[in-house]
Formats: C-alpha cells, structure tokens, sequence
C-alpha cells in the first residue's frame, strides 16, 4: 500500500450536500479525496481503494436524481474495497439503510415500538395485508429518503383501488410496507443523531401539515418545493437515548441519524426511521451551539490514524 495515499476518501453521489464536511476536513488538515459515484467503475481483479481510510456518503433518496442510481453499486465497490483489507467507515450501515422493512424486524427485535407495519412485493396484496391495522395507513417505498412517494389511504377501499391500479408507493427492489399512520404528538419528531454508536445530539422538526420530507440539512431546505420545517435542539430522556444508542449498534450505524414521534393516540415512542447518511442540520452552530461536523472529523481522524499504525 502506498504511503502517499490520502487520509480520506469521501464516496458520496450527491452534488453538493457534503461541502460542510469537505470545509471541516479543511479545517482541521485532514487529506482527502473527492469520489463522486457518477462516471466511477472498477476492476474487481484490481481497483484499490483511492486513500487510507473510505467515507460512505450514500444516499438512499439517490434513485429520486437518477434511475441509474449507484446504491446497489455502491455496495458492491465497498465489499471489494473491505476485501483488500480497507477500513470503509459506515459500509456496515448499508444492509440497514438500504430496506425499511429490515428496520422495522430489527426494532421490533430489541423490544422497541415502532409503527404498526405490513410487508408485501406484489401491489395484489397490499390491500390483504393491511388487514388488522388500523386506517389512516402510509404505504412507503422500502427503499427510500426524502419521505419519497409516501401515501396516505384513509380506507380500506381506497387502498384496494390504489393496489387494484399498481399506483401504491414501491420501492426500487419491488418492496412496499403498509404502516398505521400515527399522528405526531404536537407535530413534531425527534431526530437523533449519532456517532460511533453513541448520542451526538438530538434536534425536534416541525413541518406544516403532514410533510414527510423532513431532511433537516442545507442542500435539503433550499430545494424547490421543499416544506418549511422548524428545526430547534432537545435532548431526549435517557430511556430513549439508551435506546436509540443501542439501536445505532445493532443497525451497524457508524454514522447515523434515527428518528421517532410521539404517538399522540396513546403516548407511545414509535421509531420510525433509521438513516444511515446524517446530513447534520442547517446552521448548526445557531441550532445547537456547536458544529458536529468537527466531532466527526475528530473521530474520522483517529480512524485514520489506527490504519495508518496497523499497516506501518
């Protein structure tokens, strides 16, 4: 392996989400390298990995920018990356990331409460497995980001007729869930974000109406058509925050954000999504009186130094 390798490379697709992680990185010395997926290709006999240490930057709302999206892709460049020996931080976060129906099995396994949830492959059967939930209910692609595609069926008759015509949301592997739609207590959800599987900080949104699309991040906000969300710092009790932290580590999330509401049917926690990406929020010094991108680049750092002694 050379010694002039970079400290870092960053693999991402998007355009422009990034530049507060590329300005952080600058900050603080760090040498890297900028690996847009658009135009890449490898050599499965060949190809190392172009630094010291890999960044997973995936995004799985990516098939909403281009339907040849690299997410699977991406999977694949990681797996043989990891098999010359690269540390490729958040990879392990994929396998969580990339289905909402393996979200739901992992909450439901470590005891936790997240929506009431069916999944089905073929639109024929979405209207059976709704059965025994209770109507409104979101049908979600499994596969998603951005509240993409997210719809609301008031009745059984009109998700039947939604099924009947194929229009229900499905995602780009072909799998649909089918949840309770649980009203958010005050209207709000908690987004808490996480490093190394532990509690990095916690920011309650707020949207009009019932916006799914609740990306909190510069590049998200600026887009045309984007809600209004109101975003202000909490800290969650220290059940939820145990919780979500042992989620974080059970997910694989090196780097992750995981989200829930407060049921206002009952009470309840529901979490609801886990995203292994974590575009920190818009502002964040003005938001949460410090800038998590350094807490990130500190730990990415220490990352890159372990590689650096285990090769020497």
């Amino acid at each position: 392996m050379s010694d002039t390798l970079p400290d870092l490379a960053i693999v991402y697709e998007h355009p422009e989400w990034f530049e507060p992680l590329f300005a952080a990185l600058d900050r603080h010395g760090v040498t890297y390298v900028k690996v847009p997926l658009a135009g890449h290709t490898f050599d499965p006999a060949a190809s190392p990995a172009p630094a010291t240490v890999v960044f997973s930057r995936v995004a799985m709302s990516s098939f909403l920018r281009d339907p040849e999206h690299p997410i699977f892709y991406a999977q694949s460049l990681f797996e043989h990356w990891q098999g010359q020996g690269t540390r490729v931080v958040n990879a392990s976060a994929l396998n969580i990331d990339t289905s909402k129906a393996r979200q739901m099995s992992l909450i439901a396994r470590l005891g936790l409460k997240g929506p009431a949830t069916r999944v089905a492959h073929r639109q024929a059967d979405i209207p059976a497995a709704a059965e025994g939930l209770r109507f409104p209910v979101l049908v979600k692609a499994d596969i998603g980001g951005a509240g993409a595609g997210i719809t609301r069926y008031e009745t059984p008759e009109t998700l039947a007729e939604a099924a009947g015509e194929a229009w229900c949301p499905a995602g780009v592997n072909g799998l649909s869930l089918i949840q309770e739609y649980a009203p958010r207590r005050d209207g709000r959800i908690t987004r808490v974000e996480t490093l190394n599987g532990r509690y990095l900080y916690a920011i309650d949104i707020e949207s009009p109406g019932d916006a799914f699309d609740l990306c909190p991040a510069d590049a998200c906000l600026v887009r045309p058509g984007a809600p209004t969300l109101t975003m202000t710092k909490t800290t969650p009790p220290d059940e939820i925050i145990a919780a979500v932290e042992r989620l974080a580590v059970a997910a694989g999330l090196e780097v992750g954000g995981i989200e829930y509401l407060i049921d206002d049917r009952d009470g309840s926690v529901r979490i609801y999504d886990i995203n292994g990406l974590s575009n920190f929020v818009a502002k964040p010094v003005e938001v949460l009186g410090f800038d998590p991108h350094d807490d990130l680049v500190d730990w990415l750092k220490g990352i890159v130094a372990e590689e650096k002694g285990r090769r020497a």
